[in-house]
């Protein structure tokens, strides 16, 4: 019986190692969209620049291997230009450096974080389900 109660708790840990990792990445996201339009604060200067969530594998307590946010890296990818030579931000030539984030991009992503998140979840009610299950079985 051990055995049973431990494989259960083991899957739950690597779905809840999964859970918070998306969790961090729809943070990630949330912040990329919130940034999407903002612009330097200084003429020529650079905007905000888009972040990537870095997962990496981690060992659980109990011996089962899960996942978790290692880092946030800024994307490298050239920002957008827009001529406004009006806006503060405006370079000598009149352009303002826009922002490399897709807001179509982050939308596609944030919907694949709230998918894994929900499917993770699944695996928690499941494993429960099963667990109770079982503790059914045995009692009869």
């Amino acid at each position: 019986m051990t055995e049973i109660r431990s494989q259960s708790m083991a899957t739950m840990a690597i779905a809840a190692s999964a859970l918070k990792a998306q969790q961090g990445r729809m943070r990630v996201i949330a912040e990329n969209i919130a940034n999407a339009n903002s612009t330097a604060r200084t003429a020529g200067g650079d905007p905000y620049r888009r972040q990537v969530p870095v997962f990496k594998p981690t060992t659980l307590d109990g011996g089962g291997e899960g996942v978790a946010m290692a880092q946030v890296d800024p994307d490298r990818s050239d920002f957008r230009s827009e001529y406004d030579p009006g806006n503060p931000a405006a370079d000598a030539k009149g352009y303002v450096k826009l922002p490399n984030v897709d807001p179509l991009v982050e939308a596609l992503d944030m919907k694949e974080a709230q998918r894994a998140y929900e499917a993770n979840m699944n695996v928690i009610e499941t494993s429960r389900a099963m667990e109770s299950r079982t503790l059914d079985i045995l009692r009869k």
